[in-house]
């Protein structure tokens, strides 16, 4: 789907955006589409946040298009509100894309692996404390310079195409998202969320390796007890909000083919109550488990003490919610943030530490997750 121009929105407020989101498609139910930022959960669990993010996007911001364009099953349908839907139709037919050119950037900002080591050993410090069971811990990079996001997001998801991808602009900002993981997607009164954890690296010119990486994600007893946590974590949120006996885990731990690597998702079902609305749903399972850890406010207070960023749109949601108040939401990873004012450019990756974690291997599947992301913007 594509969704552009604004007949109305709204930019959610810290303290009440759920609410503020439910009014505003209240009074007028239709298509919206925006994003969810981390900070929302100083709200849903009254935290504070001490830092800033390298680039704001706010709580959250939607929108109602003025032109939505969906591709499904070989028909493509365009929706306009003030133009001949067919003269988008021929503007897209006489586009030509292919020539924009992608960015060479360098000497991107971060912390340093000495850094990364000493943080690793305090969460688990935290976890020997019995503080908390598993924390997603985070690191960001950033440099000056100036891309065309259109070309970025064409080759990043040439290079690591995955099923919740988003290029989103607002205003000035861009999220330019190749994300592989749903946080939740309502249809009805059926909830569902995919949560990933558990990864492993390819090899894909050489398959007995490629095989080896399979089979260690498969058989790893830590990377399941990463997954189980979290499974048991959504299960927990989700049973706020839906009938009793509903919530069922539909996989668990299914391996999952991405270009640069495995994943290890799971999938959990539930049956919202019909007294809830769809924010009750945002309001019981955001932020999302798998970018947290578990118990999940501990761990958030964790990780505004030990990261040294806010996270800002990073560990949001990206998604849109339609006019009967279905939604579906992605989990904002593996993601390029971008101010074309400021000139700015960043990324984040990360994973979860347990009391089992080895900081050198974590460090090194952080940079992993990044390698699709500094190869489109090093190129």
């Amino acid at each position: 789907m594509l969704a552009a121009g604004a007949i109305r929105d709204i930019h959610l407020q810290p303290g009440s955006a759920l609410m503020q989101l439910q009014v505003f498609h209240n009074q007028k139910p239709g298509w919206l589409f925006g994003h969810l930022g981390y900070d929302l959960k100083n709200e849903i669990e009254q935290l504070e946040t001490s830092h800033k993010p390298i680039i704001d996007f706010g709580v959250g911001y939607f929108f109602e298009p003025e032109i939505r364009i969906r591709y499904k099953n070989n028909i493509l349908e365009i929706v306009s509100h003030h133009k001949n839907p067919e003269s988008f139709f021929t503007q897209i037919n006489n586009t030509e894309t292919g020539n924009e050119t992608a960015p060479a950037l360098s000497a991107f900002s971060g912390i340093h692996k000495q850094e990364y080591l000493q943080a690793i050993k305090k969460i688990q410090e935290h976890i020997k404390q019995g503080d908390c069971y598993e924390m997603n811990y985070c690191v960001h990079f950033s440099a000056e310079g100036s891309i065309n996001p259109v070309a970025v997001y064409n080759k990043l998801t040439e290079l690591s195409p995955n099923p919740f991808s988003a290029l989103y602009k607002m205003k000035h900002n861009y999220c330019i998202c190749a994300s592989p993981e749903r946080y939740l997607q309502k249809n009805g009164l059926q909830l569902i969320s995919q949560p990933i954890k558990g990864t492993s690296k390819r090899h894909p010119y050489n398959d007995t390796k490629d095989r080896e990486a399979f089979n260690y994600l498969k058989q790893s007893q830590k990377e399941k007890s990463e997954n189980v946590m979290i499974v048991d974590l959504v299960r927990n949120d989700l049973s706020r909000i839906c009938m009793a006996g509903s919530i069922k885990v539909k996989e668990l731990f299914g391996i999952y083919a991405f270009p640069q690597v495995y994943q290890m998702i799971s999938t959990i079902q539930g049956d919202m109550l019909p007294s809830h609305s769809f924010t009750d749903a945002l309001q019981a399972s955001f932020p999302m488990g798998s970018m947290t850890g578990a118990p999940k406010k501990r761990v958030m207070e964790l990780i505004d003490e030990i990261e040294l960023h806010s996270r800002g749109l990073f560990s949001g949601a990206i998604g849109y919610i339609t006019p009967e108040a279905d939604f579906d939401f992605n989990v904002i990873i593996r993601s390029i943030f971008y101010n074309e004012t400021q000139k700015l450019v960043s990324y984040a990756a990360g994973g979860g530490i347990t009391f089992y974690s080895r900081a050198d291997d974590e460090y090194e599947e952080c940079l992993l997750k990044a390698t699709a992301m500094r190869k489109v913007l090093e190129s």
